[in-house]
């Protein structure tokens, strides 16, 4: 293989740009001209190319988002755009892509499969919604970054006697709200997993209170309640004052954990030795600590079983 390109596509995750950085120098490494495309799946319908060399990707190992940039592309979806970007593939002599992103990145990795083009999937995501693999590059840096918020919002909800509802992100998966929650001690997880009753929770609050707890912090999964009405609801059943704070994108930036980081560069150097010994349409997953990967068509399908027993810990040891 003499050609490859890379491309980052769908929401941004800290440590796709050490991801890039791995691709970029281990492609070089072995003699292979990596092509960057700029803005994901549109930039490879519009030929938004470059050449990339070892400069392109100094001193982006510790950077959050992407240098490459990103988009979501729905005319990728369509026949006409697949075939625009099939055309810049063969134009500039594309041998293998290796794509860097979420489920809808993979799955837009799946299209270049099937139209003839070796594809290597990295999973890139802060929610952790790829299920074929334990951790996405991205996951470890935003629940640290929830779990520095949580520590300092916890100072403000002690010093007013307050509760306070932490709405993070996810899209469906309650992985930031559960490591992030049970990192930082909440008195409640609130997940799409779990069945939720909130007279359950109000009643841990008011034994809590009663007992001289001054600080009550409840994590909340977006998507599962709108956090002021349920604030509101809260504090009309318990008498706890009660605010809500949304933490919103600031989940996604920021420099990568050490942990994002390694992934990232084991994940790249991984995705390059498939491509350069002629194994293509795969993810890359990391299992028991252990780099692999799995057949594109199968990483899609795949159930990702949640982690019961932590949620079960976070109830005990909330009390």
């Amino acid at each position: 293989m003499k050609t490859i390109g890379i491309l980052t596509s769908g929401g941004d995750a800290p440590g796709m740009n050490a991801a890039i950085r791995a691709v970029v120098r281990a492609a070089i490494y072995n003699n292979i001209k990596v092509m960057g495309i700029r803005r994901g799946y549109n930039g490879l319908i519009y030929g938004d190319l470059f050449e990339m060399d070892i400069t392109s990707v100094g001193d982006i190992v510790h950077r959050g988002g992407t240098i490459l940039h990103t988009d979501r592309s729905e005319e990728f979806k369509t026949e006409k755009g697949q075939k625009k970007a099939k055309n810049i593939i063969e134009v500039f002599g594309i041998e293998g892509i290796a794509v860097i992103g979420g489920d809808g990145t993979i799955k837009g990795g799946k299209d270049l499969a099937q139209m003839g083009t070796p594809v290597v999937c990295i999973p890139a995501t802060i929610d952790n919604d790829v299920n074929c693999t334990d951790y996405t590059i991205g996951f470890d840096t935003a629940a640290n970054t929830v779990l520095d918020a949580i520590n300092k919002i916890r100072d403000t909800v002690q010093s007013h006697q307050r509760a306070n509802v932490i709405e993070v992100m996810g899209r469906g998966r309650g992985d930031i709200a559960l490591y992030a929650g049970v990192a930082g001690g909440a008195e409640h997880i609130i997940i799409p997993e779990v069945s939720f009753d909130l007279n359950d929770l109000c009643k841990r609050l008011i034994q809590g209170k009663d007992r001289g707890k001054q600080s009550h912090i409840i994590i909340l999964s977006e998507g599962m309640y709108n956090v002021n009405e349920f604030c509101l609801d809260i504090e009309e059943k318990t008498g706890i004052e009660t605010r809500a704070t949304v933490l919103g994108h600031i989940q996604r930036g920021g420099n990568p954990s050490v942990f994002d980081r390694i992934l990232a560069s084991r994940m790249g150097y991984h995705a390059v030795n498939l491509l350069r010994n002629g194994i293509s349409n795969k993810v890359i997953c990391i299992k028991n600590n252990h780099i692999t990967d799995i057949d594109i068509n199968k990483a899609l399908t795949m159930e990702k079983a949640f982690d019961n027993e932590l949620f079960d810990i976070s109830m005990v040891l909330s009390i």
